[in-house]
């Protein structure tokens, strides 16, 4: 692997890890039993993120980012 692809994973990885966390702090301060859900079961955090998209958009769009980081380093 190239120094290029893995800078982008690394990137990638460290983006989605901030909006997993951006969307802990969201969901905890809106709901207990949301901010529970996100934290034991982190793939349903995105759901909560379509219920309340004028809160989580940042959060969705640094995951996006980072997916979109993963792929193209992992290709």
């Amino acid at each position: 692997m190239d120094p290029l692809s893995s800078a982008m994973m690394m990137f990638g990885f460290v983006l989605l890890a901030v909006s997993w966390f951006l969307l802990l702090q969201i969901s905890f301060d809106d709901d207990f039993s949301w901010g529970l859900t996100t934290l034991f079961l982190p793939p349903l955090s995105y759901i909560y993120a379509c219920f309340a998209w004028d809160k989580a958009r940042d959060a969705v769009w640094f995951a996006v980012a980072g997916v979109v980081l993963v792929a193209l380093g992992a290709s």
